[in-house]
């Protein structure tokens, strides 16, 4: 520690990503697509002028903007960008949880959740998974200072039906709940059509998953306009900037590509319920998943043993190193080939 951190930054506990090896592995381990993006990227990528980087890029970036608001049937200022999804949650973390109540959580969904709980001083209320894993939406209360979780969740893949969440909303109507759709692509319900019945409901989107741009990062979100406004209110206190130029193209340049994007998207689900199937053979307990990833469970194998064998053997995948998933591991969804390849080691390792 250096004398000179502020004690907010003595006492944080900061988000861990998942491992960027150097090595050439399999790598199985971040839940990035397996697929490159649309063509149209290469396009915008070839042909962008380097003259337009001299000058800032739109502070609203109505462009992109407009084409979100076009996918999703919505109107321009009910659509929200930035700099990534984790950015958007962010400041979404400050615009409406830092209110002096508890935010409801599920006890296990996505870990940057608690840490911008930490950094911006929000009580964070946990709330058990029911009997299957799964988000309990009963177990939200109306009093809290708000809602938050991955609808599909991370990391166990499960997603609730759209009306489902709506019955949620009936309940809590003080407060702003965000459903956080990073992986609703893959087999979920997006919650995107309520915003005009709810206006406390907050939905969070990213490129980096289902369009392929993780490397790049965008992100969104869709609400009601004074949701929205809230959110410009802190970003333009914050950087007034948080989408460059070339991303903005590059992202309405993925939109445009619904061909593709169906494509990619289908053979990712039909590779993961294929290799559902196989784990499930080698006697895996595979949680039924909506995401491009599987969380797994072998009863009579250690998960931290079988992560090392994978990656000794060429194939990187995600442990958790904590109580609730000590025992599990979590598989991002690649190609055909790449998924044989996770299968043919496991099948060495689990004899």
């Amino acid at each position: 520690m250096s004398k000179f951190w502020s004690p907010k930054v003595r006492e944080l506990t900061p988000y861990v990503p998942g491992e960027q090896p150097r090595e050439r592995l399999i790598k199985l381990n971040t839940n990035e697509n397996p697929y490159p993006p649309a063509p149209g990227v290469e396009a915008v990528l070839r042909e962008f002028p380097a003259d337009h980087l001299r000058r800032y890029p739109d502070p609203e970036s109505n462009a992109l903007r407009e084409a979100l608001a076009r996918e999703f049937g919505v109107e321009v200022d009910q659509v929200f960008v930035g700099n990534g999804s984790d950015e958007v949650l962010a400041l979404a973390f400050q615009a409406f949880f830092a209110n002096g109540r508890p935010l409801e959580m599920p006890a296990i969904t996505y870990s940057f959740y608690p840490v911008y709980c930490r950094l911006y001083d929000v009580e964070r209320r946990t709330l058990p998974l029911d009997a299957d894993w799964r988000v309990d939406l009963d177990a939200f209360s109306p009093d809290a200072g708000g809602a938050i979780f991955a609808n599909p969740n991370a990391p166990t893949g499960h997603g609730h039906a759209r009306e489902a969440i709506a019955a949620l909303l009936e309940r809590i109507t003080e407060s702003v709940v965000l459903v956080d759709e990073a992986y609703v692509d893959f087999g979920g319900e997006s919650t995107i059509p309520l915003i005009e019945r709810f206006p406390n409901l907050l939905v969070t989107g990213t490129f980096s998953k289902s369009r392929s741009l993780a490397g790049l990062r965008l992100g969104y979100a869709v609400g009601s306009r004074e949701l929205i406004e809230g959110l410009e209110r802190v970003k333009d206190s914050f950087n007034s900037y948080p989408v460059d130029s070339l991303a903005s193209a590059i992202g309405v340049a993925a939109l445009e590509d619904r061909e593709h994007f169906d494509a990619c998207r289908e053979a990712v689900i039909t590779t993961r319920e294929r290799t559902r199937t196989r784990l499930e053979s080698l006697g895996f307990q595979v949680l039924p998943s909506q995401s491009n990833f599987l969380l797994v469970h072998h009863p009579k194998q250690d998960a931290a043993q079988l992560f090392v064998g994978l990656r000794e053997r060429g194939v990187l995948v995600r442990h958790f190193n904590t109580e609730a998933l000590n025992g599990w591991l979590r598989i991002s969804i690649g190609t055909e080939d790449e998924m044989d390849s996770l299968v043919e080691v496991l099948e060495e390792l689990c004899r």
